[in-house]
Formats: structure tokens, sequence, C-alpha cells
């Protein structure tokens, strides 16, 4: 009941209406990205104008990366991120309705969730579909055990493993060529470009040749870069920054992710910016959250 509930919360109807409305809006399905030229040209403006912090801060940030991924673990637990009940919308690969034919046996779907944090991606997933089989790794260790006391990891059908993408063999815990599809949503963002590679290859090495990478994260333009590069001192690199915690955020463009898969050996399949206007009207502030959502296929 609408008016039992905005009497509970305290809320006037038409408020109530508001808020379910918004929410409406952000289960829609994410646009393709249209900034105005205007609005392009002032992001790259912002942006262009900022400079890099001093290397020995720079190598501080990336070399306490998972120490203070872990800090963050630690000091927001299961809070922080909402569930991504959004993926069987946006990679219909992991929906149930891929089952197999009658007379046919239903194999196991193997997969790898990669920076899993604390299962906001693994369990909507593996409840949506039966089939699937869910690795799930991170760098930070409290993540990890996060992850193993939710009351559904008993069941048998996830392991959980710390590992450092940019070193640590995935191959040390997963049969190499034995992944169906690996995850990588808001992941290699927390990863500098020169560590990309090695990151990518060592994915590479667990997956089954045609086997899908579903992969999103920020993008070139976003409103948090600008907003970054509006306070200077967070700048790292070229398009990477660092947040007020430690963690640390790279804004992907098609291109630099086309170059890098086909570089390690994947054909793309899809690769292109998503765009989403988020409107703040209690501060009249109008975002435009910016998004690269790719699929890459190994060949």
């Amino acid at each position: 009941d609408p008016v039992a509930a905005a009497n509970a919360a305290g809320l006037t109807e038409g408020e109530l209406s508001s808020i379910e409305a918004r929410q409406v809006k952000l289960q829609q399905p994410l646009q393709a990205s249209v900034i105005s030229p205007e609005k392009l040209e002032y992001a790259q403006g912002v942006i262009s104008k900022d400079k890099a912090i001093k290397p020995f801060w720079v190598n501080k940030y990336k070399n306490e990366a998972a120490k203070n991924w872990d800090r963050f673990y630690k000091r927001n637990e299961t809070r922080f991120y909402k569930d991504r009940h959004w993926i069987e919308r946006e990679f219909s690969i992991f929906s149930s309705s891929s089952t197999a034919a009658e007379g046919e046996e239903e194999t196991t779907i193997n997969c790898l969730e990669i920076g899993c944090g604390v299962g906001n991606f693994i369990y909507p997933v593996l409840d949506l579909n039966k089939r699937l089989f869910m690795y799930a790794c991170d760098f930070a260790p409290h993540a990890i055990e996060l992850v193993k006391q939710h009351e559904d990891y008993p069941q048998g059908r996830c392991s959980a493993f710390v590992c450092d993408l940019t070193k640590d063999p995935l191959t040390d815990t997963i049969p190499a060529g034995s992944l169906d599809i690996v995850s990588s949503i808001f992941v290699l963002s927390a990863i500098p470009a020169e560590k990309l590679e090695a990151a990518v290859r060592n994915i590479k090495e667990v997956m089954k040749p045609g086997g899908m990478i579903c992969f999103r994260d920020y993008a070139v333009y976003d409103a948090a870069q600008v907003k970054f590069s509006s306070n200077p001192g967070r700048m790292l690199d070229n398009n990477l920054y660092v947040r007020q915690d430690g963690t640390m955020s790279h804004f992907f463009s098609v291109e630099q992710m086309t170059e890098l898969f086909e570089k390690e050996g994947f054909r793309v399949e899809e690769c292109g910016y998503v765009h989403r206007e988020t409107i703040n009207r209690a501060m009249d502030l109008s975002l435009d959250r910016r998004f690269l959502q790719a699929k890459f296929i190994k060949l």
C-alpha cells in the first residue's frame, strides 16, 4: 500500500512516487553515449589542465593498492556496494534461459568473477542460473573472508581465493583452459595501465577457446573523472586517479580496451560507451555518468 508506506516513512505520496520513479529509471538499460558537444568540450578542458602528482606519491599509491582495498572492506564490510541484479539485463549469457536442449546433458558452466569484492555479483548470478559454478578472486583478503561468510557459500558452487591478477597465476587455483565466462565489472580500473597486459594475459590462461569476458568499467570523460580533475592532487597518470581512501580509478577509452584485448589474443565482440544522466534535484546538479561496456572472446 503506497499510502501506508509513505506514512511509515514519514513521506508524502508525491515524495514516495518520486522515489519509486527514480528506482524504475535506475533499472532501465543504459543508453548509448550521447554527451552534448558542449559538455564533452568542457570535460576535455578540465581534464587537460590537470597534472600528475609527484612520482613518490604515485609509486606509493600503486604499491599499496592491495592494502588500501583491504582497508576499504574492513571499514565498509558489506554495506557499500549493492547487489548487481542488472547483470542478466546487460549480459544475458548468465541467464538460465541458455539451458541445454531436451535430451542433452546440462553441463556446468565454469565462471570467474575477478575483483569479486564481497560477492555483490556472485550470489545474484548463482541464484539466476543453477548451472553455474563460480570462482571468485580479489586481492583484498578481508573481502574474500566476507564472501566465504555468506550463507550460501557452503553449498559448494563457489570457490573464493585471494589473488593479485598482475602477478599471482590464476592457474595455481583454476585449471588452465577451463573457464566459459569471466566477469570484469569495475575491476581493471583499479589497476595501473602498465600492469593491465599482465592481468589480461593471466585471465586468458584459464579460459577456454571461445570463452567470453563480460566487461564494464569507467569511461573517459565520466563525471567522476571531471570531478577528480576539478580538484588537483588526485591524478597519478593519464586517466588514472586516486581517491581519498587511497584506492585508484582508471577511466578507459574504447580504443585503449580494443587494442589491449586484441593484442592479448581476444576478438572484440562488442565494445562501446554507455551513458546515464544522473540528476540530483536537491543540489540542482546533472551528472553525465559514462561507462565502457564490452564482450571479448578468446581466440
